[in-house]
């Protein structure tokens, strides 16, 4: 996402705004302000939002209009929201609220620790889905092009698939031609072996020891 998304702090008492922002200037954010829920909505579609801090009751627009409307607008429909009250639980509220999406219900006086693990887990992942839909809009933007020009990857080729012809294999005789690979003769059974005559001085010698 650009490095100028903010988080955006939305209450109609200026104590509260300033609550707010003590409370996430740790996490090094930048940070924007509304004192409206009208104000607001105009923020959100500027664009460059990456997470509503939005109190629930508020003059003429409320919170959960706010959300409905973002909802309704492709543009904004995916900005998560932490929803602020300073009433009480309240079950309707709540049934509300988290059926149009929203991240979390947060009751005042806030938690200022609470608040910024909420803040920073719910920011950084909007900032990765950011990301990743950019990295497809890329993509798609590659295939298209490659789909208008003609252009096709290029693949291996296969003799076997394509071509019809298959790949060669080794020729084994004694399976494709019928014949069996030779071996030695052995000698038969009858055969003697003649005993071994000594040769040579050898032989004169063993001559004399018999005389």
């Amino acid at each position: 996402m650009p490095s100028d998304t903010r988080i955006l702090i939305v209450d109609d008492h200026e104590d509260t705004l300033y609550a707010l922002e003590s409370a996430l200037a740790p996490l090094g954010y930048r940070l924007g302000r509304a004192t409206s829920g009208d104000e607001a909505l105009k923020e959100v579609l500027r664009g460059q939002v990456g997470l509503l801090l939005l109190d629930v009751r508020m003059p003429g627009v409320s919170g959960l209009e706010v959300v409905r409307y973002m909802r309704r607008v492709e543009q904004t429909q995916h900005i998560p929201v932490i929803l602020l009250t300073g009433f009480g639980p309240d079950q309707e509220l709540t049934t509300a609220a988290f059926r149009l999406g929203v991240a979390d219900l947060v009751m005042k006086p806030v938690d200022p620790w609470a608040l910024r693990t909420k803040v920073r887990y719910l920011y950084d992942a909007h900032q990765h889905h950011q990301a990743l839909e950019q990295e497809v809009r890329r993509l798609r933007v590659q295939i298209r092009e490659h789909t208008e020009t003609g252009a096709r990857p290029e693949r291996p080729a296969l003799a076997h698939t394509e071509t019809g012809a298959r790949p060669e294999r080794p020729a084994l005789a004694h399976t494709e031609t019928g014949a069996r690979p030779e071996r030695p003769a052995l000698p038969h059974p009858d055969v003697r072996v003649p005993p071994q005559r000594p040769s040579g001085a050898h032989a004169g010698e063993l001559e004399k020891d018999r005389t």
